[in-house]
């Protein structure tokens, strides 16, 4: 009996799909491989002490990671900082407030922003950013606040600052584009009953956006966390590159994507090479960490919001 022609087209449609997903983590395990090889000669000599050491030392063939994580980690949390309030307020205010001849500009606008090279954000961030921040930001508050150690030491412009600031212009357009799309699934008709109630637009926002968006908007920073970890050149030119562990978000740092774009063709010696695939295999992991913690609290939110929690 033959096989009916829609039956054969679904299982057609079925086993390509299949194949696609199977390419596209056969991929992740190829690339995780890739980098565990290539980097077994600095993790067999340094072990452990390769994450928790803080000396990068080429000529002495000493290096530890720390430094590294440590400036990716606070420049990834500056920008989530700054990104996620602006992004959020934005997308709130083109859905709910903007009239509708402002909403497609600003929109356009925003995810136009997207699309600019990174390199010309770093060139943006050297001429602009930079001597703004530094002269109307931190040295100000450095007179003032200096005697706190998050804003100690003295102003160069080049900073963990900087480049946190960066990135959160840099995040704004993929958290403000998934916030305006997930606000905009909200049923026109469960607004319209708070109002009705008497609830402000305020209550109307925070009743109703609140509870069935904040899985959505929670996914969407945690794409545009994944964008700032792993950004490499406009970092690069901000970050001031300075392999130390310093307090002051005013200081130069060095992020994980930074030295192995700054050394990577530098890098004659095999533990030197190797050294800095670890780097990347720690970026790796860490990025894989994130997302897997983050899916277990979006996992978590939506199962509050659907029991109204």
């Amino acid at each position: 009996m033959a096989i009916p022609t829609g039956n054969l087209k679904d299982r057609l449609f079925e086993r390509a799909t299949a194949l696609f997903a199977g390419i596209v983590l056969a991929l992740a395990l190829l690339l995780f491989a890739l980098l565990v090889r290539e980097s077994l000669p600095a993790l067999k000599k340094f072990g452990f002490s390769f994450i928790t050491g803080t000396t990068w030392d080429p000529v002495a063939e000493t290096f530890g990671a720390l430094p590294f994580i440590y400036g990716t980690l606070v420049t990834s949390t500056i920008a989530l900082l700054i990104a996620v309030p602006l992004s959020v307020g934005a997308a709130v205010f083109i859905n709910d407030f903007a009239p509708p001849w402002l909403k497609g500009p600003v929109s356009f606008l925003a995810e136009l922003l997207a699309a600019i090279p990174s390199v010309i954000y770093g060139l943006w961030g050297i001429f602009v950013l930079v001597p703004l921040l530094r002269d109307h930001f931190m040295k100000p508050v450095t007179r003032v606040f200096g005697w706190i150690p998050l804003f100690k030491g003295p102003v160069y412009g080049p900073s963990m600052l900087a480049a946190g600031v960066l990135l959160a212009i840099m995040v704004v357009p993929f958290i403000l584009s998934v916030s305006r799309e997930v606000m905009a699934t909200v049923p026109q008709r469960q607004k319209e009953a708070v109002l009705s109630l008497g609830g402000t637009r305020w209550e109307m926002i925070r009743i109703v956006i609140g509870q069935h968006c904040i899985p959505g908007i929670f996914g969407a920073t945690i794409l545009g966390l994944g964008r700032a970890i792993g950004e490499t050149m406009a970092v690069t030119m901000l970050i001031g590159n300075r392999p130390d562990i310093l307090l002051s978000i005013f200081q130069p740092g060095y992020s994980m994507a930074a030295v192995i774009a700054n050394e990577f063709t530098e890098a004659t010696g095999d533990l030197y090479l190797s050294s800095l695939i670890a780097v990347g295999l720690v970026l790796f992991l860490i990025t894989f960490a994130v997302n897997l913690a983050a899916r277990w609290i979006l996992t978590r939110l939506v199962a509050h919001a659907s029991r109204g929690i």
